[in-house]
């Protein structure tokens, strides 16, 4: 878990970016190679037109494809008492271990009240999620791989271990952003210096970006406002 954790100040700016642009924040850095940290186009957000969330990971697996017994069923009620341990506010990470397609949903709007009450913005999950007009009109974000129609065997299987989602690995305790575009991983170590690098990368771009628009657009001037002027 981080030992230090970020303000409400500090969440607000990271919430004013993007998913992308937050992205490219992190490259700017180069903590971490650039294929790496964010989820696959198989992550499909629910809501896009909800903003930004920002939220520390509640991680734990599940399962729906056969019933739970013993050490497949953890408790739900230790799995609260752990989601309460997470700092706030919480993004519920969960991976389906049922691999080749979800079978059931871990997710509708009984699930999505109690992750509410319990300091979650919202989800980022392999599975399946459903009830999305009611999850919707609660304000509470679902990134998954599709709406799905039943709950089958759903079972928790384990909770606070590292997932993976959709090629984004996940640690309890992650800095998780997430919006339309997906979710991606905020390196504590830079996650304060975030927010500036991201205004840097969007002055830079709007260089490029009004040359185009301009009027007596040329290649010449092009290169000059994308830094590339004299090179081959």
């Amino acid at each position: 878990m981080p030992q230090d954790i970020l303000t409400e100040a500090e969440l607000a700016a990271l919430r004013e970016f993007d998913s992308p642009t937050i992205s490219n924040a992190i490259e700017t850095f180069d903590v971490r190679p650039r294929n790496v940290g964010f989820s696959g186009p198989e992550l499909q957000c629910m809501f896009p037109e909800f903003p930004p969330m920002v939220g520390y990971a509640a991680t734990s697996t599940i399962q729906a494809n056969q019933p739970g017994a013993g050490a497949r069923n953890a408790s739900r009620s230790e799995y609260w008492d752990y989601i309460l341990s997470t700092p706030a506010p919480r993004i519920a990470v969960i991976q389906d271990l049922d691999h080749t397609r979800a079978v059931g949903s871990f997710w509708g709007e009984v699930n999505s009240n109690i992750h509410k009450a319990l300091g979650c913005l919202g989800t980022v999950t392999d599975g399946g999620v459903r009830d999305l007009d009611e999850v919707r009109s609660l304000g509470f974000q679902m990134l998954a791989a599709y709406p799905i129609v039943s709950h089958a065997y759903i079972h928790l299987v384990d909770f606070g271990t590292p997932v993976e989602i959709f090629g984004m690995h996940v640690n309890p305790g992650d800095l998780v952003h997430a919006d339309k575009h997906g979710a991606i991983v905020i390196p504590h170590e830079i996650a304060r210096d975030i927010p500036a690098a991201a205004r840097g990368v969007i002055e830079r771009e709007s260089v490029i970006i009004e040359c185009c628009k301009s009027p007596d657009f040329s290649v010449e001037k092009l290169r000059q406002a994308s830094g590339l002027y004299g090179r081959k």
